[in-house]
């Protein structure tokens, strides 16, 4: 794990790879959080977070998915739908420092009633019709930009 000052330097210097987990039950609904931390500070979104360095994407998603949503989730029970460029003008350090994130972005199905959600990340959740979701302008513009393969996606697996 990086110092925090090795950090902000990555930050300010490179891009940050992550998973974000779209997580959608039975009645076609996405589970989003109330971020409590910059960047997306306030706004409604997929839960997720960043690869470490040394760390494969299966313990990542393993260490994510624990944290993120309250239990494990193997890499291969999940359906990446692509990859996506989320870029702020700010950081969780500053208002000047930019922040480039590569998110790899996946479907996770589950059912609703087994969630035990952490709240580290996040200080509240709720589930959003998929049909709703574009709309909602509490929503961030980063858990909407999926929504076309998304929506591919829940066709090909019906």
């Amino acid at each position: 794990m990086l110092s925090l000052e090795d950090f902000k330097q990555v930050v300010k210097n490179a891009p940050l790879f992550a998973i974000d987990f779209v997580v959608v039950n039975d009645k076609q609904q996405i589970l989003v959080g109330q971020r409590k931390n910059a960047p997306a500070k306030g706004y409604w979104f997929v839960p997720g977070g960043r690869v470490l360095k040394e760390e494969s994407l299966e313990k990542a998603f393993i260490r994510l998915s624990q944290s993120e949503l309250g239990y494990k989730v193997q890499r291969n029970q999940a359906w990446l739908l692509d990859l996506y460029d989320h870029f702020y003008d700010h950081s969780f350090f500053s208002e000047t420092v930019s922040t480039h994130y590569i998110n790899a972005t996946h479907v996770i199905k589950s059912d609703s009633n087994l969630l035990d959600l952490p709240e580290d990340q996040h200080s509240e959740y709720r589930w959003i019709d998929i049909d709703d979701l574009a709309q909602n302008n509490d929503v961030h513009q980063y858990s909407k930009i999926f929504l076309p393969e998304l929506k591919r996606w829940i066709v090909s697996h019906d």
